[in-house]
């Protein structure tokens, strides 16, 4: 009882700069605010990777805001954020952390690296870490969306996304009539997609399948120190 849940995903990536955002806000007549309409794809314009996690249990959310690719080590650093900076002040008893995931993406549960990091973490944790992915098709169910990323948008409806800065601090700012709060971090650091994991690696992670659909649900735990 009284274990960490969280609920975990990628945001839609941003476009940084002056474009147009989808929904309304209200100006001066005959004063409109203006912004670029089409946001066509160009692989040097900066782009913002928005990493959500949604304590389940205290109605709260971290988002990291990477700016280089969303890979399993982006997402799991933004776990390792979350738990360094709110997690483990709100759950100072905690034993073990179970975390909710869609089934593809840097969380799926095919990525190689996704297991990877997350061993690393619980090393680090020293407590064992519970994954359950959702079936393909019911990303829908994810917590995350509905109770935290839904907001977010509604929150910058209409709002030009034109810096780094005011991305996180716009999502910082969302809030909810039943008590929603949200953290925001800028992350600058480099996340280089194709990092290989070799059969050696993937069987020395310490993982245990459960009965029902071992290939979605498991538990990583810590691997024991070698003694000298």
């Amino acid at each position: 009882m009284g274990e960490p849940v969280i609920s975990v995903d990628t945001k839609k990536k941003e476009l940084v700069g002056n474009y147009r955002n989808n929904g309304r806000e209200w100006q001066a007549k005959g004063a409109p605010e203006e912004v670029n309409v089409h946001d066509f794809i160009d692989p040097d314009l900066p782009r913002a990777v928005p990493y959500g996690v949604y304590d389940l249990t205290n109605n709260v959310g971290w988002v990291s805001v990477g700016t280089d690719h969303d890979t399993a080590s982006f997402a799991v650093n933004a776990i390792r954020r979350w738990w360094t900076t709110m997690g483990k002040e709100r759950h100072p008893k905690a034993t073990r952390l179970m975390i909710t995931a869609d089934g593809g993406g840097s969380n799926g549960y095919r990525v190689r690296l996704w297991k990877i990091e997350l061993q690393n973490l619980a090393d680090e944790l020293k407590f064992p870490i519970t994954v359950c992915h959702f079936p393909p098709g019911t990303s829908k169910w994810n917590k995350i969306e509905h109770r935290l990323f839904s907001f977010i948008s509604i929150n910058w409806r209409g709002k030009p996304l034109r810096s780094y800065r005011t991305i996180v601090q716009l999502i910082a700012a969302t809030t909810t009539s039943t008590g929603l709060k949200v953290r925001a971090e800028l992350d600058r650091n480099k996340y280089p997609k194709g990092v290989k994991v070799s059969d050696a690696q993937l069987s020395a992670v310490n993982l245990t399948r459960h009965t029902f659909h071992g290939d979605w649900n498991y538990t990583i735990a810590p691997r024991s120190r070698r003694t000298k």
